[in-house]
């Protein structure tokens, strides 16, 4: 089996691992080795798709301050952010925007020359700093940029992470497929960062690439690291019917309406002050109240759906800042949002919670961190506010680089990693022998279908006991079979089935910790809206959930919010 060393890995090459490696990099001076190690080609990872805008306090002589963004952050939370990891948040971002700046980040400008920002849900000021609707790409294309000046960063491509190497609690690094040899590798290193994202593809409506099938999570649980606050699944309010694909945020930013088949613009029954502009959670609520009621229209599929309004915007306006907006409604919709409205409804977007990290994104695995989208430091508590999610990764993957590097430098510079064989071999059988070996069972694309088409019903916008009891009990029959599932393909180079397989046996388990932590909450918080308590409990349910993987199942536990300065009120917008 071949092996790699290096002082630091870097799993997932999005937003946070690569701003990880770049601060890590810079902290060093260039003297640790880093591998970026990417089950897609590096610079296409998933958050090239975030469109809208990445929040920052840019312009505090206007109105703007660290307090109001962390105030509107933590009510937007439902009171469930941890409110240290907010202030670290705020107070943080502005740095980032203007890092990426000075490295050459097209920001969108005001016409006095400075970086403009838009509206955003949930925002009670406009800081979603933005680079018109394809925010993530250039970020991504910037941060790229930098990592190609520095020779001490290899990356690797297509390289599919099967599990971590952990060793008396300690991180030793990382077993991946060579996607373009099939061989099993072995990459050793004295430090790592986990920043793979999350992905919700066990939804069928999804926003999520095809890529983004939690692989972060089951890594981390078979770890025997904790996720956390799971039940929490942010919908957002408009995606494009039939496909999914997200129609920013940017684009009700901007001044586009909801409307119903009436033509009201319904948001003024919901939220009268804020309107389109209402948090997630509340306009997805209220866009399948609509549906629900029979003031939607109808879709295919049972996609039902309302619209969003943009004509009366003006071309000219869509063509400048909503460009991928127009295209996408056009490819894949078939309507022009200059002339039509786009059919839209929720649709699952992302996990608030992750892995249970620490303030700094310390797990509890010596040597290991995570950052971004998989991990859970808190800020997003029960429902995440647009922009939020771009910058929490810039800021955290800087935070990790930068202790990660430290760490190497000052506490295990020297020394070789080691790997025991004995788990090299057990890794092998289980790829080799048990998976590709298998001459028949279970087919992964059927139970693939299967979870999609029960996590789509069973745990959406709107919930309740009976059913999620029902949708857990099929997903753990899932994970059963899921043990036994039959790759047909046999070949080496590029095995597409092999991955699909590895891939399906970590959605099934990411999503039975969300069953089970949405099935045991029995409150309404945020994005967890169960009809059977509709209500917002504190007395019981002001608490963090927890979720183990043990040899018996999974086992919850639970930790307190951390709260500062501001104690849980009703939420009104």
């Amino acid at each position: 089996m071949e092996k790699h060393t290096y002082d630091l890995l870097i799993i997932g090459t999005g937003l946070a691992g690569l701003r990880a490696a770049t601060a890590a990099t810079f902290t060093s001076k260039g003297k640790l080795r880093i591998a970026l190690i990417s089950k897609l080609y590096a610079n296409r990872s998933h958050s090239v798709a975030a469109q809208g805008g990445t929040a920052a306090v840019l312009y505090p002589n206007e109105g703007d301050s660290y307090i109001l963004h962390a105030w509107d952050t933590v009510k937007g939370s439902d009171f469930l952010a941890d409110q240290d990891a907010v202030m670290v948040l705020v107070r943080e971002a502005p740095k980032e925007i203007y890092f990426l700046e000075h490295w050459g980040m097209p920001w969108n400008r005001r016409e006095d020359g400075r970086i403009d920002q838009r509206k955003f849900g949930g925002h009670s000021f406009p800081r979603a700093t933005y680079a018109v609707d394809k925010t993530g790409l250039f970020e991504m294309k910037t941060l790229w940029g930098i990592i190609q000046k520095h020779d001490n960063i290899d990356v690797y491509h297509e390289h599919y992470v099967t599990n971590l190497i952990i060793e008396n609690n300690r991180f030793k690094g990382v077993f991946a497929i060579d996607m373009k040899t099939g061989e099993l590798k072995v990459f050793l290193g004295k430090a790592g960062i986990l920043a793979t994202g999350m992905g919700l593809r066990m939804y069928k409506f999804t926003t999520y690439s095809l890529s983004q099938t939690g692989d972060g999570g089951a890594l981390a649980l078979r770890a025997g690291l904790p996720l956390k606050d799971m039940e929490f699944v942010q919908f957002h309010p408009t995606g494009l019917v039939p496909s999914g694909i997200l129609v920013t945020e940017g684009a009700r930013g901007e001044g586009g309406h909801l409307k119903n088949n009436k033509g009201e613009r319904f948001m003024k029954r919901y939220a009268p002050e804020r309107m389109e502009i209402a948090p997630r959670d509340v306009v997805s609520r209220a866009e399948m109240s609509e549906i629900i009621e029979g003031r939607g229209f109808e879709g295919p599929e049972g996609l039902d759906y309302v619209h969003l309004d943009l004509t009366h915007l003006g071309a000219d306006h869509i063509n400048s800042k909503l460009p991928l907006v127009r295209e996408v409604a056009i490819k894949f919709a078939g309507v022009d949002p200059i002339h039509e409205p786009i059919p839209v409804r929720p649709v699952a977007h992302y996990p608030m919670g992750g892995v249970r990290v620490s303030l700094y994104g310390e797990t509890d695995i010596a040597g290991l961190w995570a950052a971004g989208e998989v991990a859970a430091v808190s800020v997003h508590g029960a429902n995440r506010l647009g922009s939020n999610s771009t910058i929490e990764c810039l800021v955290w993957g800087r935070i990790t680089g930068e202790l990660a590097a430290k760490y190497l430098m000052e506490k295990a510079q020297n020394g070789i990693v080691t790997v025991d064989s004995e788990a090299v071999k057990k890794e092998e059988k289980w790829v080799f022998d048990e998976l590709i070996g298998r001459e028949s069972g279970e087919d992964p694309y059927q139970i693939r279908r299967e979870l999609r088409e029960v996590m789509d019903k069973d745990f959406y916008v709107f919930r309740n006991g009976r059913d999620m009891e029902e949708g857990l009990r099929k997903i753990r029959e899932l994970r059963e079979r899921s043990m036994n599932m039959y790759v047909a393909d046999k070949s080496s180079v590029y095995n597409l089935d092999l991955i699909y397989t590895l891939e399906t046996y970590n959605m099934v388990q990411v999503a039975e910790v969300i069953a089970l932590s949405a099935l045991n909450r029995t409150e309404s918080r945020g994005a967890h809206y169960r009809t059977d308590y509709p209500k917002r409990d504190d007395e019981n349910w002001l608490k963090h959930t927890l979720v183990y993987m043990t040899k018996d199942g999974y086992e919850i536990r639970y930790e307190p919010v951390k709260i500062l300065l501001w104690k849980p009120v009703e939420r009104k917008y």
